[in-house]
């Protein structure tokens, strides 16, 4: 059963309280949590590159969390009005703690909506596979070119 018609999002919406002009990446036009829309903002890194490499300890996940709370601090202007849920993925692929818990918490709410249990982990293999996309492009980019 397909429920992505259930809960209706706009990319990129437009009107959210930011003074640099810039927008999330999507916002729920219904209520997510204690009466708020749900707003997030996905940042794709490379754990190896030199800015996170340098000074940071490279235990897994640690560019994710790193990032993550740059975003919430970035976005703290909206989240009066809105939830906001920043989503950091590692090209290698783990993600950070409170986008893990959202992805968690939207696995349940599609399985509760189809009835089939494995919603939440097809929702994870999912992500994996457009990390895995992103990496075949940047792998991709980097190769010369053929004449």
């Amino acid at each position: 059963m397909d429920v992505s018609h259930c809960t209706p999002v706009t990319k990129e919406p437009i009107g959210l309280s930011r003074t640099d002009g810039k927008r999330h990446d999507g916002l729920t036009l219904i209520p997510w949590q204690s009466g708020k829309s749900l707003c997030w903002d996905v940042t794709v890194i490379c754990p190896l590159a030199e800015s996170y490499v340098t000074g940071f300890d490279l235990e897994t996940g640690v560019a994710t969390e790193l990032v993550a709370s740059r975003k919430e601090e970035k976005y703290a202007s909206v989240e009066s009005e809105y939830f906001f849920a920043p989503i950091a993925v590692e090209t290698l692929g783990p993600m950070n703690t409170p986008a893990r818990q959202l992805f968690a918490n939207l696995g349940r709410k599609i399985s509760s909506a189809s009835g089939d249990d494995r919603e939440g982990a097809f929702l994870f293999q999912r992500d994996s596979v457009m990390v895995q996309r992103y990496n075949a492009v940047l792998l991709q980019d980097t190769l010369p070119a053929t004449d």
